[in-house]
């Protein structure tokens, strides 16, 4: 699976992603670029966009992208390793379009 990492994550979660092809927006040379042309740019290239813009999916019109969109709860590197097993479940069961935001890990007692 081809996966795109935002700007608003750090760049380290892609040593998260094991066997999936992935590159940062920087990598892909698409630093600065304003998000209605980064989704515009990453489809069909893309399986996936991981974000922690939580804004993101309803300021874009995502009808018709065959981009599917994962959304961190904060870009806080603690919190996204945190979520990892929840991101793999994630991703090995993702839809084509599908949008899913990623909650708070639960806190331990």
């Amino acid at each position: 699976m081809k996966i795109l990492i935002d700007e608003s994550l750090p760049r380290q979660l892609k040593h998260f992603l094991g066997a999936h092809e992935a590159d940062t927006v920087q990598e892909a040379g698409w630093a600065g670029v304003k998000n209605g042309e980064l989704l515009a740019k990453a489809k069909g290239e893309y399986f996936v966009f991981l974000t922690a813009d939580r804004k993101l999916w309803y300021q874009q019109n995502m009808r018709g992208r065959k981009l599917a969109l994962v959304i961190f709860p904060t870009n806080k590197l603690s919190v996204i390793r945190a979520l990892q097993v929840k991101l793999e479940l994630v991703l090995s069961t993702l839809g084509e379009s599908e949008i899913v935001e990623l909650s708070l890990p639960d806190r331990e007692e």
